[in-house]
C-alpha cells in the first residue's frame, strides 16, 4: 500500500515538472521583446509606403510617435502617417495627422511640405461647380497659409496658381447661382450674385460673361446706361472673347 502511494506521489511531482517546464516554456515565448530603434522602425515603415502597404506603414510609424517621441525621426513619422492616408485617399484621416504635426511643430524644416499636403487634401475633394463649394474655399485658405506663412517655400509657386484655381472655381459657382436665378427670373437676386463676381473675382475667366449677363439685367431692369457700361465694357476689355463679341453687337444695335 505505500508503495502504491508513493508511485502516484511520483507521478504527481512529475506532472507538476512538467506543467512547471510547459508554463517557463510558455513565459519564454511570451516575453516582450525589445522595440526596434526608431531608425530601424523608420526603415521599415518607407519600405511599406514605397510598396502601397499602407497600413503596416503607419504602424511602424506609430511605433515611433509613441515609443521614441523625442527621436529625429517623430515629426517625418507623424508626417509619413497622414501621407500614408492621402494615398489611400482618406482624406479625413489625411487631413488629422497633417494638423497634428502642424501643433506640434509648426517650424519644422518639412513644415511648409506638410502645409501643402494638407491644402491638397482638401483640393483633391473639390466638387463639380454644381455642388457646394465650401470644400473649395478650405483648400484656398490652407493655400493662402502657405503662401503667407512660408513665402520662401519651394512650394508657394504651386499654391499660388492652385489658388487661382479654387477662386476661379468659387467664381464659376457664383455665376452658375447667378444663371439659376435669371431662368427662374428672379432679376434681383441674379443681379447681386452678377456684381458680386465682379468685385470679389476680378481675374478669373468668368468675368466677360459675368459683366455681360449683368448689362442685360441693367437692360431688363430699364437702366439702360449701366447696361451700355457694361457691354462697353465687355467689347473693350475682352474683344476676343464670344461675350466680347456679343457685347460689340449689342452696342451695335443699339445705336441703330
Amino acid at each position: 500500500m505505500r508503495l502504491k502511494s508513493l508511485a502516484v506521489s511520483a507521478l504527481v511531482a512529475l506532472s507538476t515538472l512538467l506543467g512547471g517546464c510547459s508554463t517557463i516554456a510558455d513565459w519564454v515565448r511570451q516575453r516582450p521583446q525589445p522595440l526596434p530603434p526608431a531608425s530601424d522602425l523608420y526603415a521599415i515603415g518607407e519600405k511599406e509606403l514605397d510598396r502601397s502597404r499602407y497600413a503596416e506603414a503607419r504602424t511602424a510609424f506609430q511605433k515611433i510617435v509613441e515609443r521614441h517621441p523625442q527621436s529625429i525621426y517623430a515629426p517625418r513619422a507623424r508626417f509619413l502617417m497622414g501621407e500614408a492616408y492621402y494615398r489611400e485617399s482618406e482624406w479625413d484621416k489625411a487631413i488629422k495627422e497633417f494638423e497634428t504635426f502642424r501643433s506640434f511643430y509648426p517650424r519644422h524644416q518639412i513644415a511648409d511640405l506638410v502645409q501643402f499636403r494638407l491644402a491638397m487634401s482638401y483640393y483633391d475633394q473639390m466638387k463639380p461647380v454644381e455642388q457646394d463649394q465650401a470644400i473649395t474655399q478650405k483648400a484656398m485658405d490652407a493655400f493662402k497659409t502657405l503662401v503667407r506663412e512660408y513665402p520662401d517655400s519651394r512650394y508657394a509657386g504651386d499654391a499660388l496658381a492652385k489658388i487661382d484655381i479654387c477662386r476661379g472655381r468659387i467664381a464659376q459657382k457664383e455665376l452658375w447661382v447667378a444663371s439659376y436665378y435669371l431662368n427662374q427670373g428672379n432679376a434681383i437676386a441674379a443681379r447681386q450674385r452678377l456684381e458680386g463676381v465682379i468685385k470679389d473675382y476680378p481675374r478669373t475667366l468668368v468675368i466677360p460673361e459675368a459683366l455681360f449677363r449683368l448689362g442685360e439685367v441693367y437692360a431688363s431692369d430699364g437702366r439702360m446706361q449701366d447696361a451700355q457700361e457694361a457691354f462697353r465694357r465687355v467689347a473693350d476689355e475682352y474683344s476676343y472673347t464670344e461675350w466680347g463679341r456679343r457685347a460689340a453687337q449689342r452696342l451695335r444695335t443699339a445705336t441703330r
